[in-house]
Parts: C-alpha cells; sequence; structure tokens
C-alpha cells in the first residue's frame, strides 16, 4: 500500500514522500480501514517539522484524521461491519491507503454526509465543540476568540452562536473582517486598527468578556487577555505563531484571571460515553441543518503531497485541503 512517511524531522513539502508499506493486519478489538480522504491539520504539519507535543520515532508515518471504508474487521469487534463507512479523529498515520485502528474510537457516519465533511468530522470540529463545553459559558454569554478566520476560530463562532453565546472574533487583516461576513459570521474586529479595542466595547455593549481562546500564542495572546472581565479565563488552543504566549502580569493579577490549556488528546478521552454521544448528536444535527458548515479547500491526491501543503498554507484560505488515497 501507499503511504506518506518522512525519513526526518523538517518542512512537510521537502520531507513526506510516498513510500510502499505492508498491508497492515487488524489486531484484536482493531478494524483495518480503506482510506478516502484525510485532511491536512496544523498539528499534522508541526509533528512533521518534530514541533508538536507528539514526537514520533523515524522514519515516521503521518496524519491523524481520515474518512474510510472497514475493509477487516479484527477479533472480537461486533459493532461495525465491513463495507461500512467510518471516521477517525486519531490515528496516528492516517496519510496512508490503509490503516489499523481501534474498533471503539470509530465514529459511524451518516449516509447524508459527504465524505468531504466526514473525512473532517473529528479533530476540528469535535475539538472545537468540546472546547465550547470545557469554556463552560452559558447562553448570553460574550467569549473572544483570536485566529476568527481560521477552521477552528470559524466552527466556534457557527457553534457559539447556535448555542446562543456571543462570540467576538479577532483577525489581523481588516479583509478578514469582510470575509467572515460573506460567510454569515458577524462581531469580527481587525487588530490592525488602531481602535479595535473600542470596537470590541462597542460589540459588546460593555457587557463582561468572561472566557478568551488563544490560537496564536505571542502577543495574540496579549491581547486576547487584555479584554477578559475580572475573573476572566484565557485558553491556550494552539500556537500558529509563537510557542511563548506574551501576556501582561498587571492582567493577570488585576483581573483575577486564570490560565488553562486546552489539549484535545487529554480532554476528549476523559469525556463519558453520554457526553461524547451528545456532543456528536449536536455536531450532526448542526451538520444537517446547515449552522455548521466545513467548506474544502482542495482535494489532492497523495501523490502531489507538496502542491497539497502549500495550498494548506495559503493566506486566507477557506476550508481544509484533503488528500485522497
Amino acid at each position: 500500500m501507499r503511504a506518506l512517511i518522512h525519513p526526518t524531522f523538517g518542512e512537510p513539502e521537502q520531507v513526506l514522500r510516498i513510500e510502499d508499506r505492508p498491508l497492515p493486519d487488524p489486531g484484536e478489538g482493531q478494524v483495518r480501514l480503506r482510506v478516502v480522504l484525510s485532511p491536512i491539520h496544523n498539528h499534522d504539519l508541526w509533528t512533521v517539522r518534530g514541533t508538536y507535543g507528539f514526537k514520533p520515532e523515524l522514519p515516521a508515518p503521518s496524519g491523524t484524521e481520515a474518512v474510510g471504508v472497514v475493509d477487516e474487521l479484527g477479533a472480537g469487534v461486533e459493532h461495525l461491519a465491513v463495507g461500512q463507512r467510518v471516521a477517525t479523529g486519531g490515528t496516528f498515520g492516517a496519510w496512508a491507503e490503509y490503516i489499523v485502528t481501534d474498533a471503539a474510537g470509530l465514529v459511524p457516519v451518516p449516509d447524508a454526509l459527504p465524505d468531504e465533511t466526514a473525512a473532517q468530522l473529528v479533530s476540528m470540529p469535535f475539538s472545537t465543540i468540546t472546547l465550547l463545553d470545557f469554556l463552560g459559558v452559558g447562553e448570553g454569554a460574550w467569549i473572544v476568540q483570536n485566529a476568527a478566520n481560521g477552521a477552528v476560530g470559524r466552527m466556534l463562532a457557527q457553534l457559539g452562536n447556535a448555542r446562543g453565546v456571543n462570540v467576538v472574533g479577532l483577525v489581523r487583516r481588516t479583509a478578514g473582517v469582510e470575509e467572515l461576513r460573506e460567510q454569515g459570521i458577524d462581531n469580527v474586529v481587525a487588530t490592525d486598527q488602531d481602535d479595535w479595542q473600542d470596537q470590541v466595547a462597542a460589540l459588546t455593549g460593555g457587557a463582561p468578556i468572561v472566557a478568551g481562546v488563544d490560537s496564536v500564542g505571542g502577543p495574540a495572546a496579549g491581547q486576547v487577555l487584555s479584554l477578559l472581565s475580572e475573573g476572566g479565563t484565557l485558553v491556550a488552543f494552539g500556537a500558529m505563531d509563537s510557542p511563548t504566549m506574551e501576556i501582561a502580569s498587571s492582567d493577570v493579577i488585576f483581573k483575577q484571571a486564570t490560565v488553562r490549556g486546552f489539549w484535545g488528546s487529554k480532554v476528549i478521552p476523559q469525556l463519558d460515553s453520554a457526553t461524547r454521544g451528545s456532543l456528536f448528536g449536536e455536531l450532526f444535527q448542526r451538520l444537517s441543518d446547515g449552522t455548521l458548515t466545513l467548506p474544502v479547500a482542495g482535494v489532492f491526491d497523495a501523490d502531489d503531497i507538496r502542491a497539497a501543503v502549500q495550498a494548506s498554507g495559503t493566506p486566507g484560505r477557506v476550508g481544509k485541503v484533503l488528500l485522497r488515497f
């Protein structure tokens, strides 16, 4: 089978390559999937660079999420069937024609959901709705996030709106405000404008902003913290620009702020089955009624990984880049 492998850590477009690998066999409690589509996530690229929280042994496979078709069942697997379409969001090595994964972690995909949507169902959407739960905010509350024009930012705005949570989005370019408005997302402010903080205050009408999400790092983390009310919580979700959060001690002290980290790989496994099922049910509902959208920026054959990675890094990209196997 074909698989994307990197023999060294480095820039993904330079070190990733297609190799022939043996077809894996499922063990007890596992299934083998024939991969249909797999998205390119930032954390996949960080892993290839060797800068993520998980650092694999080399030479290493790549990718973590996919939609596929059950190809073979391991011993003891009775709740799935060969030929059934499922999604996985935590299978390392998903950038391959076939993968073996634990059956218990697979999500059956409804027939009405297209492959392009199912391929990106788990990692980002489920992490985002879990993040919203993690924030612990109720209807009518105000929260703020940066990277509002990223995939998670757009989904958090849509899911928050569906729950009645007010989400202020920060973007770095004035053009990004109109780009999001065209997608039906309002309450967005560009930080390249001198009065951006005043604009946020005008949007909220002076209401307290009780939580903030930082996906950027560096000075952008401090911008989010500066907007929080007393007793607010700043959650570190990502570090697109910098691995260091630059926040003012005065904001932490005088606001009596709390700073927490959110890593889906740690938080999601701790969810009980009832909560997990409820959140997936909400996702399916939001996708079916159009409240939540998962656009696709492009689909590339795995052999064309260099072009796919370059497309994934395009400024202003809307939607995920998918790999086809």
